[in-house]
């Protein structure tokens, strides 16, 4: 976290067609819950060519590009907004790195994947990818602002300065 962020962050999840078609989406959703992040946006939804084309702009044009969007059109996808304490970070460090085989233990790739392509999840790597990627899924009115009665049970006044008050 950089000296001027703010600890709460929000950052984009999107559960992947192989994770849907295998039916972990309960499995991954608790990941996180179980952390301590605070669900604030949730929808299932089919991507499309346009979509895809503003999520992957820098890969458009490569030749690539056609078979990584029949892979994300393949089934419904989860999108969600997590909101947390350094959420960025730690939500990336939840899915695990990009190849299941590679991916540690603990992970979500490590435990649940194999394969380097279809890698079941997607999490933002940074706080301007979480706000660029949200704001294609999702509308302002699609996000929720709420006191949960958990966040001082997760957190101490200390690591959190009253952010969640």
């Amino acid at each position: 976290m950089k000296e001027n962020e703010s600890p709460l962050q929000r950052s984009l999840v999107l559960i992947k067609p192989d994770a849907v078609q295998r039916s972990l989406v309960g499995e991954i959703i608790s990941r996180f819950e179980k952390k301590g992040f605070k669900l604030v946006g949730m929808k299932m939804m089919q991507l499309d060519d346009e979509t895809l084309k503003e999520w992957y702009h820098q890969y458009k044009d490569a030749p690539f590009f056609p078979k990584i969007a029949s892979y994300m059109k393949w089934t419904p996808v989860i999108a969600m907004v997590w909101e947390g304490y350094m959420a960025v970070d730690l939500i990336r460090r939840i899915i695990g790195t990009r190849k299941g085989y590679e991916a540690e233990a603990g992970s979500i790739r490590g435990d649940l994947g194999m394969s380097g392509g279809n890698n079941l999840v997607h999490a933002s790597d940074s706080l301007e990818n979480a706000a660029r990627e949200i704001g294609i899924l999702f509308k302002k009115n699609e996000m929720h602002k709420y006191n949960s009665l958990t966040e001082q049970l997760i957190y101490s006044e200390d690591e959190i300065g009253g952010v969640f008050r």
